[in-house]
């Protein structure tokens, strides 16, 4: 046997990811680090999802190490009625501190209006959040992204001023313009040129110079480096030249092309922002402030401080604070913001409620049972996160692509320059067709086709109940083409229920019903309460039994309003020399079409049959459909007798029924189909179903399935219904759809622009200066960030009306 797992993760907030690149750098760092044993940073959501060894580093030490990386880091990213609400020690950061462990380091989330400075800063300047008071930060991670746009917009408006100015007085201006413009002060021009382009490379272009330091010190290399290369050899080539006398000098060239690339990423940025709206939306369900019983008064509180066992009050229209069971009252609770579920749910005395859902009609009291990162929401949260950070196959290829392709732009850089001055080119030529190449290469649309829209497809997902665990398990939906349902719980609904009732010739149908409910009500089996809930929708009197006696195996007696009356099998009406007469017939048709079928005396005389079945899911055929309207194919997997699954199968629609199956071999019935060349989605919601699950190609466990059933799997479906299953199906193809538009885009732009850039044309008059280079750079990637976003309006069929299952309740 292997050694335990011990390891741990926790999702970060990380400010400062500026670029798609910025992973392979925090990466990088962190990785070296003790007790680091993976890192999946995500830029588009300002997050880093970190599994380490808990024995030997803390969050706490992430956050430092974060932080020596060159980023911001405020404390683990959560839900925002997480964060403490005041920012002084107090009673209330003590309360919510005492919750949690001692080394998180602080739940926190960074605050939407921490200015780029802070989140960009350098290690060794002081941030808020990160201060031994352990104040924490409010808002969520993916707000940082919105400062950071901000913060693009006005370096690239200085940029774009003084670019401008220094346009005016470049040789491009004189000849193709015919400008003549006095130098001020007497200055030569490029001695003033010179003046001008500082605010550009001094405040604007820094955030690219610090981005490649940082690149460097992980020694790796990234798109900030190959910008840094670009606008600080322009530069520095001109300012060698200024220095020595003067000449033909680069300033224009270089102050546009950090103005292009920072439209471009200012640009981008708010487009990235839009791709974690659905776990903004998420982060901004849980309401802020909590009505609790203390000393028989009612007090409002900071959600932080609620603790289990508090008792809350929930008014109508009110949202459920955090999870808990209902002590008094009762009323319908609208949950689809978080299990998708799209009708309000009765609540009673004893029901279980997730935070963050409201509360339509009625006042509730409400027992706090979890809290804090503990709540539903804050889990879906986590795990919509540690999705969103996660890598597919195809990702890591790409991500070591655009390591190589950095390499190879700098190398070809300088290839280039040398090739040009070879062929007799002038030196101000070659370098500027070798800053072109650096620029025009940048990996940044390489490093952005996939995340983007992995950020996108599982918001996607989540919005609609749908929650995948990685990326791997969007791309495995794509490939599925067989989906195996169990059929308990899943396709059926997983409890008896009433499908038919037959009486003798001049038998009273309501009559019967009432006295077979009688003796049923004495009785705690299954199929006895079906029985009695039957008689109860059909109006039925409702009778007293006396003299209940149970008989093992067989059924049950006892005398109703002066009749004895028999309930049970063939077996309890043969030991009393009853004969079935007319009713033996349908009990042998119904019993073959896989029902159960339960029979009735009234004093010695064969009355009824009464037919049970595991009653499909009003949603189960819309599901299969759905499957087949995908091109899927489906199959039933079950313990249950060939006659009971072939009737399902065939109300439903379902391709193949494969009963009879013992819990064990579940999954080598999925093996057997993976061995035909399936590629294959387990659904079940069971603890015998674990094995298939986890033997499928992709697993998906059912709302209200077990625990084992869920950490097994690769999908989660928040609520009961398996017409979800389609939903995620569909998701995982237009996420994949969007990756490899995404990718040939990006490989197709850098396969024509790099020749063009290189100067391979230019005999036919096809070159690019630096400047156009930024701009179809930056144009790419703004147009693999806006194509991902597209994602957002994928097709996706609602569930049929009647399909509204009652959601998990047992999480």
């Amino acid at each position: 046997m292997g050694e335990p797992d011990t390891s741990a993760t926790t999702v970060l907030h990380v400010g400062g990811q500026w670029r798609a690149s910025s992973h392979g750098v925090l990466s990088a760092g962190l990785r070296r680090r003790p007790g680091v044993l993976a890192v999946e940073a995500n830029p588009v959501a300002q997050t880093a999802t970190v599994t380490y060894d808990p024995a030997r580093t803390s969050v706490a030490e992430l956050r430092s190490w974060v932080r020596d990386c060159g980023y911001h880091c405020a404390g683990r990213s959560v839900p925002t009625h997480l964060c403490d609400p005041v920012r002084e020690p107090s009673t209330a950061s003590a309360h919510a501190r005492s919750r949690g462990s001692e080394d998180d380091g602080g739940i926190a989330a960074p605050q939407a209006s921490d200015s780029l400075e802070r989140s960009h800063a350098h290690p060794s300047e002081p941030h808020a959040a990160d201060s031994g008071d352990e104040t924490m930060s409010h808002g969520h991670a993916s707000m940082s992204m919105d400062a950071m746009a901000r913060d693009m917009r006005n370096r690239f408006l200085v940029a774009l001023v003084f670019s401008t100015l220094v346009m005016l007085w470049s040789p491009m201006a004189t000849h193709m313009l015919g400008l003549h413009l006095p130098v001020p002060f007497g200055l030569r021009v490029d001695v003033w040129m010179l003046l001008l382009s500082l605010p550009v490379i001094g405040y604007s272009s820094t955030v690219f110079f610090t981005g490649a330091i940082r690149a460097l010190r992980a020694h790796t290399l990234d798109m900030m480096v190959l910008v840094s290369v670009g606008i600080g050899t322009g530069w520095l080539y001109s300012l060698v030249v200024t220095l020595t006398g003067g000449g033909e000098v680069f300033y224009e060239a270089a102050t546009m092309l950090a103005t292009f690339v920072l439209l471009g990423h200012w640009f981008e940025m708010r487009a990235r922002s839009g791709a974690g709206d659905a776990v903004t939306s998420l982060l901004d369900l849980s309401p802020p402030k909590a009505v609790v019983v203390r000393d028989g008064a009612e007090v409002e509180i900071p959600t932080a401080e609620v603790a289990v066992g508090d008792v809350l009050v929930v008014r109508p229209g009110a949202r459920i604070p955090v999870d808990g069971t209902v002590l008094e009252g009762s009323g319908d609770v609208d949950e689809s913001m978080v299990t998708g579920e799209s009708l309000p749910v009765s609540k009673q005395p004893g029901s279980a409620v997730i935070g963050a859902t409201i509360n339509t009609t009625g006042s509730l009291r409400v027992r706090a049972t979890k809290v804090g990162s503990d709540t539903a929401l804050a889990q879906i949260v986590e795990l919509v996160q540690q999705a969103q950070n996660s890598k597919a196959p195809g990702q890591r290829l790409a991500d070591r692509a655009a390591f190589w392709l950095t390499l190879v732009a700098l190398l070809g850089s300088l290839a280039t320059l040398v090739v040009w001055l070879l062929v007799g080119a002038s030196l101000s030529e070659a370098v500027l067709f070798a800053i072109t190449v650096v620029v025009v290469t940048c990996p940044d649309a390489l490093g952005l086709a996939t995340p983007t829209a992995i950020m996108v497809g599982t918001g996607l997902g989540a919005k609609r109940g749908v929650l995948f665990k990685n990326a791997t398990a969007l791309e495995s939906a794509a490939r599925v083409d067989v989906v195996v349902l169990d059929k308990t719980g899943t396709l059926t609904e997983g409890a008896p229920r009433v499908t038919a009732v037959v009486t003798a010739p001049g038998a009273d149908t309501g009559r019967v019903l009432a006295l077979a409910a009688a003796v049923e009500r004495e009785s705690e089996h299954p199929l006895a309460q079906a029985v009695v809930g039957y008689a109860k929708e059909q109006g039925a009197a409702e009778l007293s039994a006396t003299d209940f006696r149970n008989v093992p195996g067989r059924g049950a007696t006892a005398s109703v309003d002066g009749h004895r009356v028999l309930i049970g099998n063939r077996a309890l009406l043969d030991d009393e020399h009853i004969d079935l007469g007319e009713l033996a017939q349908r009990r042998e048709e119904l019993a073959a079409a896989g029902h159960t079928a339960v029979l009735v005396a009234v004093d010695g005389a064969a009355a009824a049959v009464i037919a049970l079945a595991d009653a499909p899911r009003p949603s189960s055929a819309a599901a299969v459909a759905a499957l087949h309207e995908l091109g899927v194919g489906v199959v039933m997997l079950t313990g249950d007798n060939r006659a009971t699954a072939e009737r399902i199968a065939a109300d439903l629609g379902i391709d193949t029924v494969i009963a009879e199956v013992l819990p064990g071999d579940k999954a080598d019935r999925v093996a057997e189909l993976q061995r035909s060349g399936k590629k294959v989605a387990m659904v079940g919601d069971g603890v015998n179903d674990a094995p298939a699950l986890a033997r499928a190609d992709l697993g998906i466990a059912i709302g209200a399935g077990t625990d084992v059933a869920i950490q097994t799997a690769d999908v989660v479906l928040m609520r009961s219904d398996p017409f979800t299953v389609s939903t995620a199906l569909r998701i995982g193809r237009g996420t994949v759809r969007k990756e490899r538009q995404n990718l040939g885009w990006a490989v197709g732009y850098n396969g024509i622009a790099l020749p063009i850039a290189a100067g391979v044309f230019a005999p036919w008059g096809l070159t690019m200066r630096p400047e156009i280079a930024a701009m179809a750079m930056s144009g790419s990637s703004l147009i693999v960030a806006l194509n991902a976003l597209y994602l957002k309006r994928l097709a996706l069929p609602d569930p049929p009306s009647h399909s509204a299952d009652s959601p998990s309740r047992g999480r």
